[in-house]
């Protein structure tokens, strides 16, 4: 296993736009690499982590903040932790940003009308016919990341392009060595 500083990678967008494919993938390539990582996506977590939180406001900021804690130790514990949660409101990532520190915000970015089309579940469907209340993106708002350090527009890129551009984003921009340092032996 390589050491390496920790690191949150913060995958925020509607639900269908991307972000697990998009996390499991670049997880998939970390791994190969040798990297510590650790995927919390948004729907596992509430299986077992958030249980019992509803979609109230104040319970989606409860998830989001439990998300962070986890992720917090994860990462000042050298690990990176890839996160796939919608976070649909500005003011708490902003705080999951300043309580980890070494943070950075995808946002994985799809109309809604596309969501809609990729929804397996049918949880947009049941969400307008007002059997989900409190839905992102139907009557609850998505306040989209004014500044994200990456931008992943799936509808518009593949799954391999999004990818691409995270792992560029770890190599070049954060001066993260995202592709493993040949090893050198000494005489």
């Amino acid at each position: 296993m390589i050491q390496e500083t920790g690191l949150t990678v913060w995958f925020t967008g509607l639900s269908g736009a991307g972000k697990t494919t998009i996390s499991r993938a670049v997880a998939e390539q970390l791994r190969r690499q040798g990297r510590k990582v650790e995927v919390l996506d948004g729907d596992v977590v509430r299986e077992f982590l958030t249980k019992g939180l509803g979609f109230s406001r104040e319970d989606r900021d409860e998830n989001v903040r439990r998300i962070a804690f986890v992720a917090s130790l994860l990462t000042r514990n050298g690990v990176i932790v890839l996160v796939s949660a919608i976070s649909p409101y500005r003011q708490m990532r902003e705080h999951v940003r300043q309580l980890i520190g070494n943070f950075v915000e995808v946002y994985v970015q799809a109309p809604l009308a596309v969501c809609e089309q990729r929804d397996v579940k049918g949880l947009y469907k049941k969400a307008r016919a007002g059997q989900i209340k409190n839905f992102t993106g139907i009557d609850d708002p998505y306040e989209p990341p004014e500044q994200p350090e990456v931008l992943c527009p799936t509808d518009q890129e593949t799954v391999e392009e999004s990818v691409a551009r995270v792992m560029r984003h770890l190599e070049v921009e954060l001066d993260y060595p995202v592709f493993p340092q040949p090893l050198t032996v000494g005489h």
